[in-house]
This record gives C-alpha cells, structure tokens and sequence, in this order.
C-alpha cells in the first residue's frame, strides 16, 4: 500500500500504544494501527469459478444447503 493519508488520535492514546508496543517486533504506532485496521476489515477472498462449484458441493455433501 503506498498511498497514505494522515489521522489524528489523541497523544495520551498515541502514548500508550507507544508504551504497549515497546520491546515488540512492531516498531511504529502506525505499524500497529495498520495492523489492527487490516484484522478488523480482512480483504474479502475471490473465488475461481469451479473454486465455488467445488464449495457449493462440499456444503451440499454436508447438507448445509441443498
């Protein structure tokens, strides 16, 4: 990801991920932020045709649907 754009979080919130990262192998307040924006919306997986062919069938197998 190369294009950024600035927020703003209050110092004593900017401080205390500072303090919590501390000895981590995160080194950035904003290297951490990133991370938890990235678990929190997680890229939506694509699917091939017969990729979802082969779900379906497996969900029919199981009777998940019919």
């Amino acid at each position: 990801m190369s294009d950024k754009v600035q927020i703003k979080i209050s110092k004593e919130l900017y401080d205390k991920v500072k303090e919590k990262i501390t000895g981590t192998s995160i080194t950035t307040v904003e290297e951490y932020i990133e991370l938890l924006l990235e678990n929190e919306f997680p890229e939506e997986t694509e699917y091939t045709k017969e990729e979802e062919e082969l779900i379906r069938e497996r969900l029919r197998r199981l009777g998940y649907i019919e």
